[in-house]
């Protein structure tokens, strides 16, 4: 089971989406919202390297923006993925 970090801020769009596939999904995920919780910007600073949001911590695995091909293909959602 995968553990999933998506770090956000209110009104970003691409952080709306991912949080959507992931609900409509059923995936599990862990939301921080870095303009509120400067622990979080950090952390999501020193994975990263980037300020830009979304950051999708996938086990460990660093995703910087919303790409619904590359997100399914990681999750493992055939369905949506480039090279079956």
């Amino acid at each position: 089971m995968e553990k999933i970090i998506i770090y956000t801020t209110k009104d970003c769009q691409f952080c709306k989406m991912a949080k959507a596939y992931f609900k409509g999904s059923g995936v599990s995920f862990t939301d921080k919202d870095i303009e509120d919780d400067p622990q979080a910007r950090a952390e999501m600073m020193s994975k990263s390297g980037q300020f830009g949001v979304p950051v999708i911590d996938i086990n460990g695995r660093i995703l910087v923006g919303f790409n619904l091909r590359l997100l399914s293909r990681v999750l493992g959602d055939n369905s949506l993925a480039i090279n079956k």
